[in-house]
């Protein structure tokens, strides 16, 4: 007797539904292994997109050179123990080649900034102006820092927007005369806000020159210099003019060339596998679901023997039993499936609505998968009870109670 594929199903979802205890609690296992997965990717994801965003919010044609040769992807200022510093004049030179778009050499530090009775510490960047090209900001009020301040220490200051709001309010600050560490600076500017990038507020800036940064922290090299190239030029080609210009003034490599390019690339690559570890993690969860889809199966055989026997006697086939006990454990493993998928982008709504700032993206081929693997977990847990099932012989299967 050949069991027809509707009746299969109705006889697979009855036999779910008679133990609803303990196939729910079957069910809960493979939920929560699913959700785990698509929650923990969807962190991982979100803090991918969120990364590569914080890198290319200044374009994707910038290259960073950093004093002192090092074959790690280095931070600034890290090695300033180079053989020879990074110089304005080195600057200079880089704004000359033919691809080169805007050049921006900095200097960091923090200092006191005072303005009338108010004071802070900032975080104060001293810079060429060229910034407004090279990290793609916009000035607000006034104007940035004018082109002959990248040599001449000139007295002047611009203001991030939230530095504008924290020492003047709603007032304009321009031509205002303000106190920074130990020198005293006339604002000419404020920008637009822009945000963080890696940890930095640049809207809680102070913008100098770059002379003036060099004076007011006691340094004689720089710690970056920043370019930007035109769109069409490849970086690699761009980084070896840079490279050669700089050889040819240093006498050798003691500096190191970052291209964008390559820093998002090593970083896609960390995570990316940050993300499938997460989700290996994750899975980890779907192996006690699997032990419980083998469980329930084998007492559902023990328990339905008799069953199993009655079924034989009237011309079943051994292979429609097989494929009716398969059917019931990938229904276990669909069903969790669906609720755990379904309870994670609920989540992930939920966390949206509520945390805006947290970086949260359903990785949909991870959560594809895990739904796939809930299935295939249950055909696999399955198996073995399922085969038990075909070795029984129908006489003695009757006889059981």
């Amino acid at each position: 007797m050949r069991i027809r594929p509707r009746d299969a199903l109705a006889f697979a979802l009855r036999a779910v539904s008679s133990q609803r205890q303990r196939s729910g609690l079957t069910i809960l296992g493979i939920a929560v292994g699913i959700a785990t997965v698509v929650l923990l990717t969807s962190m991982g994801r979100g803090v991918r997109v969120f990364v590569k965003g914080e890198f290319t919010q200044f374009g994707t044609n910038i290259i960073g050179i950093h004093p002192g040769k090092t074959e790690t992807l280095g931070m600034t200022g890290g090695t300033i123990s180079s053989v020879r510093q990074l110089t304005v004049e080195d600057a200079e030179a880089l704004a000359r080649l033919p691809a080169i778009d805007g050049v921006m050499p900095s200097i960091q530090g923090n200092a006191e900034v005072k303005a009338g009775g108010k004071h802070r510490r900032a975080f104060v960047f001293g810079v060429g102006p060229d910034i407004p090209r090279v990290w793609n900001m916009q000035v607000a009020l006034g104007r940035f820092l004018p082109p002959d301040t990248l040599r001449s220490p000139r007295a002047y200051a611009v203001l991030g927007a939230r530095m504008h709001r924290e020492l003047f309010g709603t007032a304009s600050p321009l031509g205002a005369r303000i106190k920074v560490g130990d020198e005293i600076l006339r604002v000419v500017g404020v920008m637009k806000p822009k945000g963080q990038m890696l940890g930095y507020d640049l809207d809680d800036t102070l913008f100098m020159p770059v002379a003036m940064a060099k004076q007011l922290f006691d340094r004689e090299g720089l710690m970056e210099i920043d370019v930007v190239y035109e769109p069409g030029y490849a970086d690699a080609w761009v980084a070896d003019a840079v490279k050669r210009v700089l050889l040819a003034r240093h006498g050798r490599e003691d500096f190191t060339i970052i291209t964008q390019d390559k820093m998002l690339a090593v970083l896609d690559s960390i995570l990316t596998i940050l993300t499938a570890g997460v989700a290996a993690l994750g899975g980890i969860s779907l192996v006690v679901g699997a032990v419980g889809i083998t469980t329930i199966m084998t007492i559902a055989i023990a328990e339905r023997t008799a069953e199993i026997g009655l079924l034989r006697a009237l011309g079943t086939r051994r292979a429609d039993l097989v494929r009716l006990f398969l059917l019931e454990a990938t229904a276990l493993g669909a069903v969790g499936g669906l609720l755990g998928l379904g309870a994670a982008l609920a989540c992930v709504a939920l966390l949206e609505a509520l945390v805006p700032d947290f970086p949260l993206e359903v990785a949909w081929g991870y959560a594809g998968a895990a739904l796939v693997l809930a299935v295939g977990i249950g055909l696999a847990a399955g198996a073995a009870p399922a085969a038990r099932v075909a070795r029984l012989d129908p006489v003695e299967a009757l006889r059981a109670e």
